[in-house]
């Protein structure tokens, strides 16, 4: 397939993670933005890879299997680690996909990082009601800060304080609540990058670091975290994403050039309402060429080793 411009965008999400539509769903809301080749990427699953594909083929849309892992690395203990044209159905991939959400996932012995952030969460003051996470969990679905964030807003008892501190919306809350260093954030324990890339490529797939510059504000450091995980055996880096800079942009490409990387790129759709990814094609090239390798042709792929 020739992919060109615009035509591709290689990163989305499904009710299955933190989106907000059916995964077929997401398909046609890309067919109808003109999107050629994507990828449904839910967070630490693979669950609606099967009924995306089968959107794909009924919209004549290209959609490449592929999962976002969310991974626990030194510079920080969320990065976020895609794989793409993996065999969904390989047991590696899915035990370390499992393990991940064990991790994260709210379950009913509490001996979890989102119950103990709910547990944060009430002695800060929140009143929420959990039994939704509960349920999530327990249909195999992941439990995240977005859920937990969205637990708050939910609870009428919540919405004066809400108001008395400036939080309007699920970002708001995870910002002043759950990230790092704030009162209710509890810290993952793995999986590590190297494996991460370790089971994606045993998966048969392609490892690419997401979106760097959502995640590290230092071009410095941007830099110094890519020749490392190059060196673990990265495949490619999402250059092209809708809040990266001109700047960010062109030091990224120019990494991947020299590094002999895949750049890569998407609008991360999360749902036609949300506030920041909220429509497909939403990123810019700044003049530059993408390099999506294997990941834009189903031709057989060897994945780097590491080096």
């Amino acid at each position: 397939m020739s992919v060109t411009a615009l035509w591709f965008d290689l990163q989305a999400h499904s009710l299955h993670s933190d989106g907000a539509l059916a995964p077929a769903d997401v398909i046609a809301h890309a067919a109808r933005a003109g999107v050629r080749l994507m990828a449904l990427t839910d967070h630490d699953t693979v669950e609606g890879v099967d009924e995306a594909l089968a959107a794909g083929r009924r919209h004549g849309l290209e959609v490449v299997p592929a999962t976002e892992i969310t991974v626990v690395d030194p510079v920080r203990e969320d990065l976020h680690m895609l794989g793409y044209r993996v065999d969904h159905r390989d047991a590696g991939l899915l035990d370390l996909l499992a393990a991940s959400r064990d991790d994260r996932d709210d379950r009913d012995d509490r001996d979890d990082r989102a119950g103990h952030m709910v547990d944060a969460l009430r002695a800060t003051g929140w009143k929420l009601d959990d039994g939704a996470l509960r349920k999530r969990s327990r249909t195999g679905r992941p439990v995240g800060r977005p859920h937990l964030a969205q637990a708050v807003l939910a609870e009428a008892a919540n919405a004066s304080r809400l108001a008395d501190e400036g939080i309007a919306d699920v970002s708001g809350l995870i910002v002043a609540y759950l990230i790092p260093g704030a009162p209710a954030f509890v810290a993952r324990t793995m999986p590590e990058v190297p494996d991460a890339i370790s089971a994606i490529h045993a998966a048969g797939g392609v490892a690419v670091w997401a979106h760097p510059f959502w995640d590290l504000d230092d071009p410095e450091l941007v830099d110094t975290t890519v020749r490392r995980f190059a060196a673990a055996g990265l495949d490619g880096v999402e250059a092209f994403y809708g809040t990266h800079t001109r700047e960010q942009t062109e030091q990224l490409v120019a990494l991947c050039h020299e590094l002999g990387l895949l750049a890569t790129g998407s609008a991360d759709f999360h749902g036609p309402e949300h506030r920041l990814f909220s429509r497909f094609r939403a990123f810019s090239l700044h003049g530059h060429p993408p390099r999506l390798g294997p990941i834009a042709a189903a031709a057989e792929y060897r994945p780097r080793t590491a080096r």
